[in-house]
């Protein structure tokens, strides 16, 4: 028998705004609310949730563990531009110029990427 993915956790100084920003970004909902910790999780309950939490501290370097999320529906530059609009910014950790992926970070400089095909086409 093998381990599967049931929550990643985010720590976060904010973890209202962060939790607002993964909801709209991935159409999740709030499952659970503790004074610490926010669980979010899909709508039909089928994959991976998210544990945002609270913790004293800014972030202050980069991730060593980051999301990797696959445009579904529409133009990955049309995605990009939504999750900006959400309160994303664009993050350089140092990739290539022609990277076929766009870093983004969350409200709080968590990072994450944008791989560069969609859903459609990732087959």
């Amino acid at each position: 028998m093998t381990s599967v993915i049931a929550v990643i956790a985010i720590d976060a100084h904010d973890i209202g705004l962060v939790s607002r920003f993964w909801i709209e970004a991935l159409g999740m909902e709030v499952v659970e609310e503790q004074e610490d910790i926010v669980s979010l999780g899909p709508p039909d309950g089928r994959g991976p949730g998210i544990d945002v939490i609270h913790v004293p501290e800014p972030k202050s370097v980069k991730n060593r563990l980051h999301l990797d999320l696959r445009a579904d529906g529409v133009p990955v530059q049309e995605e990009v531009a939504r999750l900006l609009a959400l309160g994303a910014t664009r993050a350089d950790v140092g990739q290539p110029e022609d990277a076929s992926w766009t870093v983004l970070a969350d409200p709080e400089g968590n990072e994450f990427c944008v791989l560069g095909r969609p859903a459609q086409e990732a087959g």
